[in-house]
């Protein structure tokens, strides 16, 4: 059990990593250098609305102008304060538990709810992101290899692996839109994964060496059918026209796999093993 004090500590950092997730993810897709937290007209916000919650609890939610934070701003802060919550409660009740293993694993959880952000409101999976992202999970494999895996070298096998299966599927996806294309007589420009899936892929391979990357894949790719299903559903209750080659961001059923195996690699590798 965490104590309040731990609980409180744990809070605070959660709220304060929301807000540098919501900042960035205001501004990096727009290819503009990151500034303190704003409106989406640019006017600064107040000290006291830089939290997406405060902003929403003392009426600061709009500019000046009327432009007004979304809602994602405080629904990113609560989720990464559970998400941390949940780190800290299980990584303490580990074997291989490390002070150091445990603030890299507060920076991967923060690193993949930016991802998941940016690609669920903008299709994107940004480099800026994910190559400081490639540095700090070698930098964690490299120094913590002897409290918790993966090791070095297991860790850069499942990058290998996971940026291989997912660049053949990135190339198999342009390869089925072109004979796709040709079939319908009309260019399809829409792929099944982007780049930025790919590269993705290799970071979560690079966090959890290359066995758990299998089980994080398999749970990826069951995750992303179910959610392609519920679109499909969600289209057809609400009356609205779907197109079989709608894009759908796939980065957070990646980033799902991944945390759930980071948290749970024996409980869920053994789940699935004892399901074959």
């Amino acid at each position: 059990m965490m104590d309040v004090v731990s609980v409180l500590l744990v809070i605070v950092i959660g709220l304060a990593a929301g807000a540098v997730v919501n900042a960035l993810s205001d501004d990096l897709p727009r290819r503009v250098r990151p500034q303190l937290p704003h409106y989406p007209d640019g006017e600064p916000r107040e000290l006291s609305a830089w939290l997406g919650i405060t902003a929403f609890l003392t009426g600061q939610r709009r500019s000046s102008g009327g432009a007004a934070l979304s809602w994602r701003h405080p629904i990113t802060e609560v989720a990464l304060v559970l998400l941390m919550l949940l780190t800290v409660s299980v990584v303490r009740q580990r074997a291989d538990y490390s002070d150091l293993q445990l603030v890299f694993w507060l920076f991967h959880v923060t690193a993949l709810v930016l991802v998941t952000v940016i690609d669920i409101e903008h299709k994107l999976i940004l480099f800026v992101v994910i190559n400081p992202f490639v540095v700090v999970a070698i930098l964690d494999a490299l120094l913590t290899q002897k409290n918790a895996p993966p090791e070095i070298v297991e860790a850069l096998i499942g990058g290998a692996v996971g940026y291989g299966v997912f660049f053949l599927l990135y190339q198999g996806g342009f390869l089925f839109t072109r004979i796709m294309s040709k079939r319908r007589g009309r260019e399809i420009k829409e792929v099944a994964f982007g780049y930025g899936d790919v590269m993705l892929a290799g970071v979560v391979g690079l966090l959890i060496g290359w066995r758990l990357f299998l089980f994080s894949m398999y749970i990826t790719i069951i995750l992303g059918a179910l959610g392609a299903l519920l679109f499909i559903l969600s289209r057809r209750l609400l009356g609205t026209r779907y197109s079989a080659f709608t894009a759908l961001p796939y980065g957070p059923y990646i980033v799902a796999g991944a945390l759930i195996m980071i948290l749970f690699p024996t409980q869920v590798g053994g789940l699935l093993l004892g399901a074959r």
